[in-house]
């Protein structure tokens, strides 16, 4: 039984140098990035506006994204910009026959 305490506690002692390390190097990560920015005049602002730009619909110069015309529609005004997924109304009419070419706008 004395060995698998022995074993219990060499674990222990692993896991905590397994933490040290890993807080050690985060760290020196974390103080590389503060050189490289301080030497380029950057601020954690600027590393943060390209997100917030996008979240407000802006591209990364600030200026207003444009909408994407409609390339497909249907009699009763759905629209489609031929971006991402198939909308239901048009995986529906696929499905019963039609083709994708009797909606293009």
């Amino acid at each position: 039984m004395a060995d698998l305490q022995q074993l219990i506690r060499q674990k222990a002692d692993l896991e905590r140098q397994i933490a040290q390390l890993n807080s050690k190097g985060r760290q020196d990560a974390i103080d590389e990035i503060r050189r490289i920015m301080a030497e380029h005049g950057l601020t954690g602002d600027d590393l943060a506006a390209p997100a917030r730009a996008r979240k407000a619909g802006l591209k990364l110069d600030g200026t207003e994204r444009k909408a994407v015309a409609a390339k497909y529609k249907d009699d009763q005004g759905n629209q489609w910009t031929g971006r991402g997924l198939k909308p239901r109304w048009l995986t529906a009419a696929l499905a019963a026959g039609r083709k994708l070419e009797d909606f293009a706008v």
